[in-house]
């Protein structure tokens, strides 16, 4: 059976943990900071973990746990 294939834009956005849990980034950390405050800006560093039913479907763009 041939390798499977990683989905490179998925890769490139998410994470997969030891566990197999899939991280992403928090959203509204691009432009426009100055009109947030502090603490907004500082919760929006960590990383979130994906909604069960959206995190299979990234698994399986992510055979490898890239």
């Amino acid at each position: 059976m041939p390798k499977m294939k990683t989905n490179k834009a998925v890769k490139k956005r998410f994470k997969v943990t030891k566990k197999g849990k899939v991280l992403r980034t928090s959203t509204l950390r691009r432009h426009l900071l100055t009109d947030r405050s502090s603490a907004k800006k500082r919760s929006k560093r960590r990383w979130r973990e994906v909604d069960q039913a959206d995190s299979e479907r990234f698994q399986k763009m992510l055979p490898y746990g890239s």
